[in-house]
């Protein structure tokens, strides 16, 4: 397997983690939506500005992933955003976690959530949990092999494009 290196990111990465988001988001994406929904969900989302915004925002802890000095791939965890089915629990949630394309099966993604579920270990939280688009079938075998299970779901707009994601968790404790 590849030596996957990850380190913690900064707001001088808003730049990388933008174009690392606006590429594996294109990528995985595209060919399931309207090329105008996905200009409006990348144009809002994946700006530089939000990003910087994001990067520095208590509770926001972003993972950068690197094979050699080729950045593939970032996680982004944030607490205190629980969904309403878990109330007041100590959780953090993997708002994203994205590989580009050529480092899938490279262990990118392997090493990202292994780093955020020491991460999460290291808070002492109950339980990780994430949403995903159900459609989005590599992602959700990915997580169930690490033990996520699936208890809701919720609306995620794409652009003007209502579209169901799965929320899943996994307790660690």
């Amino acid at each position: 397997m590849t030596a996957v290196t990850i380190r913690g990111a900064s707001k001088n990465d808003a730049e990388l983690i933008a174009a690392i988001s606006r590429q594996t988001f294109h990528e995985t994406f595209a060919a399931s939506n309207t090329k105008e929904n996905m200009e409006k969900f990348m144009e809002g989302a994946f700006n530089s500005e939000a990003l910087m915004k994001e990067v520095g925002e208590p509770g926001n802890i972003f993972l950068l992933a690197y094979i050699g000095n080729d950045a593939v791939g970032y996680a982004r965890l944030r607490e205190n955003n629980n969904p309403p089915e878990l109330r007041d629990l100590n959780t953090l949630e993997i708002a994203r976690l994205y590989a580009i394309k050529g480092a899938i099966g490279k262990g990118v993604g392997r090493a990202l959530m292994k780093k955020s579920i020491e991460i999460a270990e290291e808070k002492k939280v109950t339980l990780l949990w994430l949403g995903v688009w159900e459609h989005n079938q590599r992602a959700i075998d990915f997580y169930t092999k690490w033990g996520f299970g699936k208890f809701s779901t919720h609306i995620f707009m794409l652009g003007n494009d209502p579209q169901t994601d799965w929320l899943m968790k996994k307790a660690l404790r």
